[in-house]
């Protein structure tokens, strides 16, 4: 019997899952206002909005790694230090399929990734593009764990963590997880977004 008090299981996501985790995003992201923002409508959301998050995922098998729960109830994407989404040819194509899926919020899409490319770390760091829980799997720990491998990982390489939060409620759950506002940008027309960075914690000396 599996022990209820036991963090849910993830692991590394596949790249045939692609569209399977592009789904659990997009119901994840529901409300989220930069999504909300980039496709205001239901109808552009669930599809050129999930049809985006597909592009994002399989860039992120190229360029990062992304971990699932066993039932992709959720997913965290990750890009390592120096890695980028538009680097190299194939972050040509990507950003322009991405530009393409924006369509009518073209002008929003630049506004926004213009801003965060601005305030964006130019230390060497692991960049958390994207976390996202089903909502009927939330609140259950599957967050913290697909937090946990890649946080463990930059604590061993000494390593920062930098994300950008699109919600003011999520703040105190990525705080529980050593994160911290480092400043808050107003989207021209827009959200409010918070980016967060996350200091290496060193493991504790041996015998202390």
């Amino acid at each position: 019997m599996a022990d209820p008090s036991a963090p849910p299981a993830v692991r590394e996501a596949r790249a045939a899952e692609a569209a399977a985790v592009a789904r659990t995003l997009t119901r994840s992201f529901h409300d989220d206002p930069v999504q909300r923002f980039l496709f205001p409508e239901d109808r552009a959301y669930h599809s050129r909005g999930l049809a985006n998050f597909e592009l994002v995922v399989r860039r992120t098998f190229e360029v990062g790694v992304a971990y699932v729960g066993d039932g992709i109830e959720g997913a965290s994407l990750w890009l390592p230090p120096g890695a980028d989404f538009v680097d190299g040819w194939r972050g040509v194509v990507f950003g322009l399929r991405s530009l393409l899926a924006l369509r009518g919020g073209l002008s929003r899409g630049a506004r926004l990734f213009g801003l965060l490319a601005r305030h964006h770390p130019h230390e060497p760091h692991w960049y958390l593009p994207v976390l996202g829980t089903d909502p009927g799997h939330q609140r259950r720990g599957v967050g913290s764990a697909l937090l946990a491998p890649v946080l463990a990982r930059a604590d061993a390489e000494g390593l920062p963590a930098y994300l950008e939060s699109s919600k003011a409620r999520n703040i105190p759950f990525y705080q529980r997880h050593g994160f911290e506002v480092v400043r808050t940008l107003k989207v021209e027309g827009g959200p409010e977004i918070w980016p967060m960075l996350r200091k290496p914690n060193p493991r504790a000396p041996e015998g202390s």
